[in-house]
C-alpha cells in the first residue's frame, strides 16, 4: 500500500453549463442511480427501515425514487450532473439519437 498522502484531483467542471434539454436526462439518470444502488443493497440483505441500522441492515432510502426526500434526490441529481458535465468537459457531445425513442 502506498504510504503517501492521497490528494484527489478531480477535473474542474465549474465552467460547464448543462443545456436545459438535458434536465429530463438528469432526472432519468438519477432514478436509475438510485435503483442500481437500491438493488445492490437489497442483494446484500438490506431492507427498508425507518432508521439506518448497519447491524440490522435497514435503511430508510430503500423506497422508490419518487418517494425519496428531496435532499436524497438532490444527492443523486448532483452525481448525475457531475458525470454529464465531465463528459462534456472531456469533449463529448450529449444528444438524443434521431428516431430512437425508448420509454423507461
Amino acid at each position: 500500500m502506498n504510504q503517501e498522502i492521497y490528494t484527489p484531483q478531480p477535473i474542474d467542471t465549474s465552467d460547464v453549463e448543462l443545456p436545459k434539454e438535458l434536465e429530463a436526462l438528469v432526472e432519468q439518470m438519477s432514478k436509475n442511480v438510485h435503483d442500481v444502488w437500491a438493488e445492490t443493497r437489497i442483494k446484500q440483505g438490506w431492507k427498508y427501515g425507518s432508521e439506518r441500522n448497519d447491524e440490522l441492515k435497514t435503511y430508510p432510502c430503500l423506497i422508490p425514487y419518487e418517494e425519496l426526500p428531496e435532499e436524497e434526490k438532490e444527492y443523486d441529481r448532483n452525481t448525475c450532473i457531475g458525470t454529464l458535465k465531465l463528459i462534456m468537459k472531456l469533449g463529448f457531445d450529449i444528444s438524443k439519437a434521431q428516431n430512437k425513442t425508448q420509454q423507461v
